[in-house]
């Protein structure tokens, strides 16, 4: 950090004095409605490097608030009944690590809020208090942070939503219990409520004797009473016991009675012992003491609100004593698992998936739990758990190795695991992942709060492959004003104003522009935002944005994506660079007369390929190994379709122009991509199975990518100097590029989001959402997205035809009555392209993708085979297998 200005005595929440150096005082004008601000509140410590990640990624977003005095709340304008903070002054962070102490006039509204929400901290009043019953997303409340710091809620739910174990545990409370169900039952949790604490000493000694002779007990030898909830966070004074010292366990119980507070509660549980697994002979002779194992685990609520662990550290101890948070350094599990004997890769792999899955279940059932709260019981509408600790032990069960949970917490573990990074930095180590992880995740929730509210403006609302668009936009706040052809469209009912209009004729587009830009104008609309995820309709968005003045790719730059023949001959022209675009390009002519097809003949070698112009979803696409089959296919083309009428969505719109383009061979590949102002931020690389010649049609798909990283480098490299070179400079574009052994070549470029089954399937592998990323995009900000985005999970999916599965998907009891059956319970993803399974022919459509995941490719493909061939998708017509033996 840059030193300067020290905050003042006083006046930093309790930070004078502790060595914090701030940049120099700065006034700044207040920020607008697209300005992003993650607020943390109260102590720096455990946040600190977040901040400075965040600071680097989004320079000025994170802003520290150290004191109540700082912010102020307001009634808020958009949610009756809360509140927005806004921010007067501040310690802000950008890139370098540099911060600066600022003063906003006027003051600076918060799109995220967390903090030191511990409760009993120096800071947990005014910082709950700050947060409470806000309108913008909050990462945490002092209600939700007692909730996890209370070891007998928590235990209850990850017994049984979770199905974790956890030690088995005797609990006696006062009157209802807080947080508890009437009848709380969870497997080796008993609950036992008390009226008075007094004189209770015959229930207490029939309980403690019953739970010790129980069965759950058998394993154990030792057990521990103790006070629990959430004002002793893990502390208070203990006492050991052996199992059969029943008398002195209950009379500890007793004594514990009777000091016993509301919300307080009084533990008996088993001492769980970490396992003792056979280790090399030690290389002193000296006696080894036998010692505890304390796994720590953070986990963040990611994208699409999914759990995703984000660090392990482990802290070991004396046997007879619980290994607490920041009683002993942090290490690593891998180095743990060594001393306990788990010295195979593939023994410590297999009990971190299954630390990861443990974790991250931990978290989805906690917040399943919160979900069912008040937003009072959680202190907040818009507050919800972002980050948790979960501590597990190592245990042997029946001769096997088993993760037993102890407890969560809202702040230790994120200590802990920062102290473990921080130390393996100071020796040499590579930053880890975990700063970054969560300025992800809390800048991702912020630009989620920014975009609710806003006015887009939709030009063209495509057919049932795009119905997400509507329920994406209402979960997101957002108020789409749609633009569409189709006066009766589904659509009409599901957002903000239908605006009815005929711009099917795509070759009169600045004239629909205008007039579309009239219409918006006439109904009174400001949009933030315009743009299209419907192929036909991407150059008259450009053109209305221009005229709105709105950001967006310049209707030039989208014409040139748009006509494919235009594409390559203007990437040919593009000899800068290392390599220039031009290496990308490929020979093709343009065909409107059967004279143009004798003069392609002459400069596009054969094989080659015959297509629309303008055309989509592969309609039309042939390989054509002589120009007399070049000749018969554009005369049957150019006979069956003329205009839009004769097949809506694939470009007729544009006119039934044709070109022929070198055939090439290789694999093939698509490149989704998220440009803003010329920069790269995301990039997700995607397969395609081998097409059914003569025609392109796709047959099957899997993500992530078979390729290695160099190879899919090269795709991307390819794509984005491609979409520079057209002068796509901001927006989401989906390339589509073979790649042979000499490198890549383009294909086609896509001025618009990836259709189909693409944007369903980067969301569940890796997180992001493209719907959202264009959106941010076209309001003029820059989604953030994972800087190094790694897959949770691998997809395979194959595509039917209603020529060839019409009979197989038909019926209300057929296979599309089973598929959607299996999608309900999560089983397989299914991605309509057309409301029923119909069609035949030269110039079919793929009517939907069938999908299975599974921890690995392999193991994803081996399910949807099994799939394909129990319902008959797979035939000796449509070899599936042959489609999946690609994916290698």
């Amino acid at each position: 950090m840059v030193m300067g200005a020290r905050c003042q005595a006083g006046d930093t929440g309790g930070w004078q004095g502790r060595g914090w150096h701030w940049g120099p005082l700065a006034l700044l004008a207040g920020f607008g409605p697209l300005d992003m601000t993650v607020c943390i509140l109260g102590s720096p410590t455990a946040f600190l490097p977040v901040l400075l990640e965040g600071g680097t990624r989004c320079p000025g977003a994170m802003v520290l608030c150290l004191s109540p005095s700082w912010a102020n709340r307001v009634p808020s304008e958009t949610s009756p009944g809360a509140w927005s903070l806004l921010l007067s002054r501040g310690v802000s962070f950008e890139a370098g690590g540099h911060s600066t102490l600022e003063t906003f006039v006027p003051p600076r509204r918060a799109n995220y809020v967390t903090g030191t929400f511990a409760a009993g901290g120096p800071e947990g009043g005014w910082v709950g208090e700050l947060a409470r019953d806000l309108d913008c997303p909050t990462g945490g409340s002092v209600p939700l942070a007692r909730r996890l710091e209370d070891p007998l809620v928590t235990r209850w739910v990850l017994a049984t939503r979770a199905g974790l174990p956890v030690p088995p545990t005797l609990a006696f409370v006062l009157g209802s219990g807080g947080d508890l169900p009437a009848e709380p039952v969870a497997p080796g949790v008993k609950v036992v409520r008390l009226e008075d604490p007094q004189g209770q000493e015959n229930l207490v000694q029939e309980e403690v004797g019953t739970f010790l002779g129980g069965t759950a007990m058998e394993p154990y030898s030792q057990v521990v009473v103790r006070p629990a909830g959430w004002r002793w966070r893990g502390t208070g004074t203990r006492s050991t016991h052996g199992k059969e010292e029943g008398a002195a366990v209950a009379q500890a119980v007793s004594a514990r009675l009777r000091g016993l507070r509301e919300e307080d509660t009084v533990l008996l549980e088993a001492l769980v012992p970490t396992a003792r697994l056979p280790v090399p002979p030690p290389r002193s002779p000296a006696p080894r003491l036998p010692v505890a194992l304390r796994i720590c685990t953070l986990v963040c609520r990611s994208w699409g609100d999914r759990p995703q662990l984000c660090q392990v550290a482990c802290g070991v101890g004396r046997a007879e004593a619980p290994v607490r948070h920041g009683a002993t350094l942090p290490q690593g599990l891998d180095s743990s698992l060594q001393q306990w004997g788990v010295v195979a890769p593939s023994q410590q792999q297999a009990l971190a998936t299954r630390l990861r899955v443990a974790s991250e279940a931990a978290m989805a059932a906690l917040l399943a739990a919160e979900a069912e709260l008040s937003p009072q019981q959680r202190g907040g509408a818009r507050a919800h758990t972002d980050l948790l600790g979960v501590d597990f032990l190592l245990a042997c069960v029946d001769d096997a190795l088993e993760l037993v949970a102890l407890s969560t917490n809202s702040q230790r573990c994120l200590e802990t695991c920062l102290l473990a990074d921080a130390m393996g930095r100071a020796v040499g180590e590579p930053h880890g992942d975990l700063p970054r992880l969560l300025a992800e995740a809390l800048l991702h929730r912020a630009q989620c709060h920014l975009v609710e509210g806003k006015d887009i403006l939709l030009i063209g609302a495509g057919g049932v492959s795009k119905s997400f668009v509507w329920e994406a936009a209402r979960n997101y706040g957002l108020r789409i004003h749609l633009v569409e052809s189709d006066p009766e469209h589904f659509a009409a009912g599901l957002v903000e104003t239908f605006l009815p209009y005929d711009s099917r004729e795509h070759r009169r587009d600045e004239e629909h522009a205008e007039r579309v830009t009239e219409l918006v104008r006439s109904r009174g609309l400001r949009p933030h935002a315009c743009l299209s995820y419907w192929d036909d309709c991407v150059v008259l968005a450009a053109l209305v944005c221009q005229r709105l003045g709105l950001p967006g790719s310049s209707p030039a730059a989208v014409r040139v994506a748009k006509q494919k023949s235009r594409t390559h001959q203007h990437l040919q022209r593009c000899r800068g660079g290392r390599p220039p675009p031009a290496a990308f390009a490929v020979p093709c002519r343009r065909l409107r007369s059967h004279g143009d097809v004798e003069k392609a003949a002459g400069a596009v070698p054969f094989p080659a390929v015959a297509k629309l112009e303008f055309g989509a979803g592969g309609v039309g696409v042939r390989l054509v190994e002589t120009p007399g089959q070049c000749h018969a296919h554009a005369a049957r083309l150019w006979r069956d379709l003329r205009d839009d009428a004769d097949h809506p969505g694939i470009g007729l719109g544009w006119g039934n122009a044709m070109l022929l383009m070198e055939y090439v061979p290789g694999t093939e590949h698509d490149v989704d991509l998220v440009v803003f102002q010329g920069r790269l931020l995301g990039a997700w690389v995607s397969d395609n199975g081998p097409t059914r010649l003569p025609a392109f049609l796709e047959t099957a798909a899997c993500l992530p990518s078979c390729l290695p990283p160099d190879r899919r480098a090269q795709l991307v490299r390819a794509a984005f100097q491609c979409c520079l070179a057209c002068g796509l400079r901001d927006g989401v574009f989906n390339v589509e590029l073979k790649l042979g052994p000499a490198g890549p070549r383009l294909l086609e470029i896509n001025p618009r989001m990836g259709g189909f089954y693409l944007r369903d399937w980067i969301r569940e592998v890796y997180g992001p959402d493209l719907l959202l990323a264009a959106v941010l995009v076209a309001l003029g900000l820059p989604p953030v997205l994972p800087a190094r985005p790694a897959p949770r999970t691998h997809l395979a999916g194959v595509m039917c035809l209603g020529s060839e599965h019409g009979g197989v998907l038909g019926g209300t009891g057929g296979g599309l009555a089973t598929l959607r059956g299996l999608q309900e319970r999560g089983l397989v993803r299914l991605n309509r392209l057309f409301e029923e399974p119909g069609g035949a022919g030269e110039y079919e459509e793929p009517c939907l993708s069938v999908a299975c995941q599974g921890g690995t490719r392999a193991e994803a493909c081996l399910r949807l085979l099994g799939l394909c061939q129990a319902l008959g998708i797979d035939s000796p017509r449509y070899p599936v297998e042959h489609f999946l033996s690609h994916f290698k």
